[in-house]
């Protein structure tokens, strides 16, 4: 099961430079002109968690495993994308792949790296291109909307919901309102609006790309940003790309030193990881033993089997209860003899929603 986040935004603010340091590879071209990325470039990444060592220390495991999230570096978008300007139409056709978006904003000013605007303006730029990928959903809904009419006009139950459905959007859009954020929607038509693939429907992460002297605080333009997500109900993180592009070439002991003398606890890139996590709504399950203690990655919602899905098709299929221990009564009782012994292991059926930390062992027949 893949979870994947596209990193988008206009050129020169710093998408590849952040993928580079976020897949520690130079598999982006990072040159300070537009379009450098022809093609999406895509790179799996750790998610970061201290659960997992702490995990395999009481196991014994010879191995540990992280779980991952996938990003993916898009061309940049320019004003008019959704007419075909720049490489709009790519643009347009990679992002809608994606689960999530990673919006770069440049939040720094550096007279040495261009702006296609001229000027620097994060809310401004987050604008052109929340008003492009509006443009191009108004399009298709406007398309599809034309089709679905003549179905319903056959008595096609399916064509008349999603054709009701399409209209509510398409008004909201025409709002100058993104679809996530389209209100009045029951319960049937917001389990249906990711079906429809529509560019902003998608989660989005404002990324504030700050200099290295304003990487622990943010500045006046990253602190714009950070208005502007919390009136959409919006997440945010500031990151510095020219600092997690050094630390991309450190050890993990240079790394922190050198995090510590910038005043910082830990990378950007492991919050930007995380909040990327979050912003799709999963949650890490974990299993232990001798051999290994591994961590996976399930949607918020998920049941038991499904979870056991993630590890094998066979574990789903045969499912027939889950071993499960909490975290924090796994470490508490020193792992999962002790929390049997202290009754803190439960056996659970096809009902039980996961929950994040969630210790398991499946038992199936196929």
């Amino acid at each position: 099961m893949g979870f994947n986040c596209g990193i988008v935004g206009l050129p020169n603010v710093g998408k590849s430079t952040l993928f580079n340091a976020l897949t520690k590879t130079a598999a982006a071209d990072a040159a300070n002109y537009p379009f450098c990325t022809i093609e999406p470039n895509t790179g799996r990444v750790a998610v970061p968690d201290p659960r997992l060592d702490a995990i395999a220390g009481l196991a014994n495991s010879a191995e540990v495993l992280p779980t991952f999230l996938e990003f993916v570096d898009i061309a940049g978008l320019v004003r008019g994308a959704a007419s075909g300007e720049g490489l709009g139409n790519q643009f347009l056709a990679n992002i809608r792949e994606v689960d999530a978006i990673a919006h770069v904003l440049r939040c720094f000013e550096d007279t040495d790296i261009t702006h296609v605007e001229e000027t620097v303006d994060p809310v401004r730029d987050a604008a052109t291109v929340e008003t492009e990928l509006m443009l191009a959903d108004l399009d298709s809904l406007e398309r599809r909307m034309t089709a679905l009419t003549k179905k319903t006009r056959g008595g096609d139950k399916q064509a008349a919901a999603d054709l009701a459905l399409m209209e509510k959007i398409f008004a909201c859009l025409s709002d100058n309102r993104p679809a996530r954020a389209c209100e009045g929607l029951d319960e049937a038509e917001q389990a249906r609006l990711p079906q429809l693939q529509l560019l902003t429907s998608k989660p989005v992460l404002y990324v504030c790309n700050v200099g290295e002297a304003e990487a622990a605080t943010g500045n006046a333009l990253s602190q714009a940003v950070a208005e502007m997500a919390a009136a959409e109900g919006a997440a945010h993180v500031v990151v510095s790309a020219a600092i997690e592009a050094e630390i991309a070439t450190l050890s993990d002991e240079d790394a922190a030193e050198f995090l510590s003398e910038l005043g910082l606890t830990e990378a950007g890139l492991d919050r930007m990881i995380r909040a990327g996590y979050g912003l799709l709504d999963l949650l890490t399950f974990f299993t232990a033993g001798p051999k290994e203690t591994r961590a996976w990655t399930v949607r918020r919602d998920a049941r038991a089997p499904e979870a056991a899905g993630v590890i094998h098709t066979d574990f789903q299929r045969g499912f027939i209860r889950a071993e499960t221990v909490a975290y924090a009564d796994y470490i508490e009782h020193g792992g999962e003899a002790g929390a049997k012994d202290a009754g803190k292991l439960r056996i659970e059926g096809a009902d039980y929603p996961v929950k994040d930390g969630d210790i398991f062992h499946f038992r199936f027949n196929v």
